[in-house]
């Protein structure tokens, strides 16, 4: 079984972060401006209990914020909480000192510590990064993310790949039953669904929820038991979880099991194994957390709800330059030993050549577009009763159960 150590993993993002921050801006969906603060803004980021070295949430949360850093010349803080149960404490510890102008919390789980704590401190402002407390408050902004978007057009390609294996089954590995996961579990779905409305051709879904963002060892036995299962092509949806999902896919494709894929999500994270991670979905939660510190610097405010979906360049699927210039940062630290970057650019290309055939991408193109011109919206369940009846009705082959606008 492959490994790397926690400790190895995080040297390697810490390192990864400071080249990055060398060409940060071909990432950015947005233009710096604004110049330099005339009085120094400190920002504080409170990561979830993940913290760092997942390569993907965590991590492109610390992008975007070293990216402001750079930029704007405001001293950024990073902390991580021991625990759920400490969040809270942590948070009013923080805004009790009022030392920062933003606090930037990154994930769901920061959603019931916010509410408990900022209309205690109202001349705080706050950012809650892919979650919403769904209340409007003057020092609050949200910004959420249009997960069914990527995850419709990663069921669309992860359909086609397993079409090419002639196999008819996919899965996911997700980390904890939550609003964001839900959302990626009914675009995958969709996207499965469609692909067969479109083709023909059925494909079934293994989703498993593992209760953790921060267990590779869990990720490697989840995986390692859809893939015993038939499951062909395995979408990490879990953080530090799923990077023991890729090596599972490695360890199975090493040991002459059969031929399977995994598909990361968030960073580009095709570098990391290119012959077995064709794909990855992004979620840029760097262009989020960038975007609220931007606000602060430059003194435009503005409370409320702001979601980030495919029009906004918000989610999507990395393209060949996104996955050249992670590999590139890769490269730079000295962890791409079996690879070069024209390698894994190369790599990555021709697998998404041999795997993904003109009629699939055919397929993606029509959903895409129906998407971003805002012909088809879909629904963002606020139970996990609800959640749970969209998923019942697209297993069903109701593909309309989960639109809030439009019809397929």
């Amino acid at each position: 079984m492959k490994s790397i150590a926690r400790t190895t993993l995080i040297l390697l993002l810490v390192a990864i972060v400071i080249v990055a921050s060398i060409a940060i801006v071909l990432l950015g969906g947005f233009n710096p401006g604004g110049g330099q603060p005339t009085e120094e803004t400190k920002v504080l980021l409170l990561f979830d209990v993940g913290g760092r070295g997942d390569l993907s949430f965590n991590d492109m949360a610390w992008l975007g914020a070293e990216r402001a850093k750079k930029e704007f010349n405001v001293k950024v803080d990073y902390a991580t909480p021991r625990s759920v149960a400490d969040m809270e404490n942590v948070l009013r510890s923080y805004s009790e000192s009022g030392e920062y102008d933003l606090i930037v919390l990154v994930g769901f789980l920061w959603t019931d510590p916010l509410n408990k704590t900022a209309d205690n401190y109202p001349n705080q402002k706050y950012a809650l990064i892919d979650a919403s407390t769904f209340v409007i408050r003057n020092n609050e902004v949200d910004i959420l993310f249009k997960e069914q978007e990527v995850g419709s057009l990663i069921g669309v390609l992860a359909s086609g790949m397993a079409k090419n294996l002639n196999a008819g089954k996919v899965g996911a590995v997700a980390g904890m039953s939550i609003p964001p996961l839900w959302r990626f579990h009914i675009g995958y779905l969709f996207g499965i669904k469609y692909f067969e409305l479109k083709t023909g051709y059925n494909v079934s879904l293994l989703w498993q929820y593992t209760n953790t963002f921060t267990e590779p060892q869990v990720g490697y036995n989840t995986a390692w038991q859809m893939l015993q299962q038939g499951a062909v092509v395995l979408y990490g949806l879990a953080g530090y979880t799923h990077v023991g999902m890729m090596d599972a896919v490695v360890d199975w494709n090493k040991n002459r099991m059969g031929k399977a894929f995994a598909i990361g999500q968030d960073a580009s994270q095709e570098w990391y194994a290119p012959e077995n991670i064709p794909l990855s979905g992004a979620k840029r939660v760097d262009v989020a957390v960038y975007t609220v510190i931007k606000m602060v610097v430059e003194k435009k405010w503005e409370p409320g709800i702001i979601v980030l979906g495919l029009a906004e360049s918000g989610v999507g699927i990395w393209d060949l330059e996104g996955v050249r210039i992670f590999a590139e940062w890769a490269s730079e630290v000295g962890k791409l030993k079996d690879y070069t970057v024209e390698e894994v650019v190369s790599i990555v290309n021709q697998t998404r050549t041999q795997y993904i055939d003109s009629a699939t991408w055919a397929v993606y193109n029509e959903l895409y577009q129906k998407i971003v011109s805002g012909e088809i919206a879909f629904k963002d369940p606020v139970s996990v009763e609800e959640y749970n009846s969209i998923i019942d009705a697209l297993i069903n082959g109701n593909l309309n159960a989960a639109l809030s606008k439009g019809s397929i």
